[in-house]
Parts: structure tokens; C-alpha cells; sequence
């Protein structure tokens, strides 16, 4: 589905959180904070809005959208939009060696920040340079982790609504 911005600029409130379903990822609250900065000039004052919503939430809700990603590479029950994002790089379909190095580096980094390891997988190269990315924001101070993984999620929705709104 495709809209344009003027579309979603005449939508009734939960018409336009509907609308832009799984752009932030199971979490509508995003879309619903947003849709009163409306009007929205293009797909970049949306995408802005967007982020400031998530920037004006507070720790409590940003915790909650960093915990409403999946962890990578682990074979679960996905969004389409996750699902869609992984599978470019085949992270579904690990070997048996890999996906064990995968979630033993998955686990680490939510026992380390609490919340799974986000990245956003367009952009990346191939696995092994997410694999380089988890390890090497490991050693990160959780603050900084923090501001990374929602600096991420910004980035991923931004793909996302590039891909759905024109």
C-alpha cells in the first residue's frame, strides 16, 4: 500500500494510525503522537514528527519501543516489515554455527542494556558486518547504547515509510 502525504494529512486520527502501522515497530503510539504535528509538508516532516514523538516520550516509553523489536536472527514470529528487513540478509536461515554465535551475542547485549540489539539491517553489507556491529556496541556505556538503538529505530522507520508513503 502507498499513500501519499496529502492522503495521510486528511485522515482522521485513527485512520492515519492505522495507516502507518509497523513503521515504528508494535508501537502505534508513535503514529497516534504524531498525527497532531499534522499538516505535514512531505515524508520527511513526517518521519520528524515521528521521531520527536519518540524523543518527547520519555524513558519509560522508549525502553518500551526498544523492547517491542525482535531480536535479530532468532527465528520467532516477525512483523512483515521485520520479516522482510532480515530475510535480505538471511538472517532466518543462519546455519547452526552461526545462529548459536547470534544469540549467544544477542543475549549478551539484552543482559548487558535490556533491550535487544537494533540496527537497521538495509545499509548493512552482508551478517558478518552485523555481527561486527553487535559485538562492537557491546562495549558501549548504556547510555550511549540507548541513544544508538533509538537513533536506529529512527533509521529503520524512515526505510519503512520511504517505502510506503510517496
Amino acid at each position: 500500500m502507498s499513500l501519499d502525504v496529502a492522503t495521510l494529512n486528511a485522515m482522521g486520527v485513527a485512520e492515519f494510525v492505522a495507516a502507518l502501522d509497523g513503521i515504528f515497530e508494535h508501537s502505534p503510539w508513535v503514529a497516534e503522537a504524531a498525527a497532531s504535528a499534522r499538516p505535514f509538508a512531505d515524508r520527511s516532516a513526517l518521519h520528524a514528527a515521528m521521531v520527536a514523538a519518540v524523543a518527547a516520550a520519555g524513558e519509560a516509553a522508549q525502553l518500551g519501543l526498544l523492547r517491542a523489536h525482535p531480536m535479530l536472527a532468532r527465528r520467532a514470529a516477525l512483523t512483515a516489515e521485520s520479516e522482510s528487513e532480515q530475510g535480505r540478509l538471511g538472517l532466518q536461515s543462519l546455519d547452526a554455527t552461526a545462529a548459536d554465535e547470534m544469540e549467544r551475542l544477542n543475549q549478551a547485549y539484552f543482559d548487558r542494556f535490556g533491550f535487544p540489539f537494533i540496527i537497521a539491517v538495509r545499509g548493512q553489507r552482508d551478517r558478518a558486518a552485523i555481527a561486527a556491529a553487535l559485538r562492537a556496541r557491546l562495549l558501549a556505556s548504556p547510555a550511549d547504547e540507548r541513544e544508538e538503538a533509538l537513533a536506529q529505530v529512527a533509521r529503520i522507520a524512515l526505510f519503512r515509510l520511504e517505502d510506503r508513503v510517496r
